[in-house]
């Protein structure tokens, strides 16, 4: 080993091993409870999902360099990239047991300012570093520090579970491709993309499900305090798992790269060990007989045709009075539903604008919404058209283009004509159309 060797190799062996003895020491001094070990997955995810394209972009700008030998890849030492998403990722977020997010955020950069310039010769930094320091703690760091925080707190369950969905296909997906230079041409990435969209969608609806009806996410250590039974899960048991399988499946004659077929067996062999063992557990314990009952209505990976009869029930209210709506609704009971039970609008307690659908657990969805969980309970085909409508920018475009088309918001004749009849204040618009 020459004499340039030895700080190279001192610099790598300290940047690694000082920030996992730190963790190790935090994880042995109290042992982390679930929802801290939730937190650390989530924000080591996507400390190191985005640490990746910063780096390369800092060297292309010529923010910093890396001159390393051996354990390098896309020009980056493995061994520091590690080391940076543990920094600011994992250790942070036991570190919140201590301080505040911002105290910690301006700690956590004060210390990378100091050490960045000390790792020469292995990071060579440029005249506009200071630059690429301040991308990054608002690109990795403050992110990576809310998202443990809200993990932490139980807060935020939505935008939480959304931001799994993206660090799920970003390092399960998206890294592999780019690490095994199979990304599409442009062409072959615009048929990809459509595909991909479709593959994507019960796993995207399973998490929104965990989150909207379970108040849970995708993570074990954050699940869901009730049995999620319908959506995605009315249908088939592991719809996540097989999701990531799919996406896998469609990929290889996009890219005509056979290797991601290895993705699509690590997906099920997955969902078929640890998940299965999870569910036989966890799952049992939470909920007794009622996963017992599920779990024999419903396959692992073959999907229903028909959703699970003891699927979570909904009540659908259709305004009586008008012509559309009874259409719409007559539509729906001719396909005859299961578990849902439509009703007029009039008979609802409280004032309704809106077709809306409601749940015994208290979740009410009206306009396009309402229309897309009812497809959820006719048969698999229209589950998929309600899973895509109910998506944020979709379900905002249909709601504009059912407003537009003369099925906007009114209350039912009843309502109108009674005398002094007034909506009541501070109710969320529902189904009248």
């Amino acid at each position: 080993m020459t004499a340039a060797e030895v700080p190279a190799a001192l610099v790598r062996g300290v940047g690694l091993f000082v920030p996992l003895l730190l963790l190790a020491a935090l994880c042995a001094w109290r042992a982390p409870r679930p929802r801290e070990v939730a937190s650390m997955i989530v924000a080591g995810a996507w400390a190191l999902l985005t640490l990746v394209p910063l780096n390369l972009y800092a060297v292309h700008a010529g923010w910093w360099t890396f001159h390393a030998e051996g354990a390098v890849w896309r020009g980056m030492p493995v061994d520091l990239l590690i080391a940076w998403a543990v920094l600011w990722g994992a250790l942070p977020a036991l570190m919140l047991r201590f301080l505040p997010v911002p105290l910690l955020t301006g700690l956590l950069v004060w210390v990378d300012v100091i050490v960045m310039p000390l790792a020469e010769p292995v990071v060579v930094l440029g005249p506009l570093w200071l630059l690429g320091e301040f991308a990054g703690s608002a690109l990795c760091l403050i992110p990576a520090l809310m998202l443990a925080h809200w993990t932490r707190r139980g807060q935020l369950v939505r935008a939480r579970t959304w931001a799994q969905a993206v660090l799920a296909f970003g390092l399960m997906v998206g890294l592999p491709l780019y690490a095994l230079d199979a990304v599409p041409g442009p062409g072959e990435a615009l048929l990809g993309a459509q595909v991909l969209a479709a593959a994507c969608l019960p796993g995207l609806a399973a998490a929104r499900e965990f989150a909207q009806v379970g108040r849970g996410t995708p993570l074990p250590y954050d699940p869901p305090s009730r049995l999620v039974a319908s959506g995605p899960y009315a249908y088939v048991r592991n719809p996540m798992q097989a999701t990531i399988a799919a996406v896998y499946l469609v990929l290889v004659p996009v890219t005509g790269d056979l290797r991601l077929l290895v993705g699509a067996l690590v997906a099920f062999a997955y969902g078929a060990g640890f998940a299965s063992w999870h569910e036989g557990g966890q799952l049992r314990r939470a909920f007794g007989s009622d996963w017992e009952d599920y779990r024999e209505g419903v396959r692992p990976w073959l999907p229903r045709w028909r959703p699970w009869p003891g699927r979570t029930p909904g009540t659908l209210y259709v305004a009586a009075d008008c012509s559309m709506c009874t259409g719409l609704g007559g539509w729906i009971a001719a396909r005859a539903p299961v578990a849902l039970e439509l009703r007029p609008a009039a008979e609802h307690p409280e004032v309704l604008y809106r077709l809306t659908c409601e749940t015994p657990d208290g979740l009410r969805r009206s306009g396009v919404a309402a229309l897309a969980r009812a497809l959820d309970h006719l048969h698999l085909g229209w589950a998929f058209a309600g899973w895509a409508l109910d998506l944020p920018l979709l379900r905002h475009v249909g709601q504009l283009c059912a407003d537009a088309f003369g099925a906007g918001p009114r209350a039912s004749r009843d309502v109108r004509g009674a005398p002094g009849a007034r909506p009541r204040e501070g109710l969320p618009s529902g189904g009248g159309r």
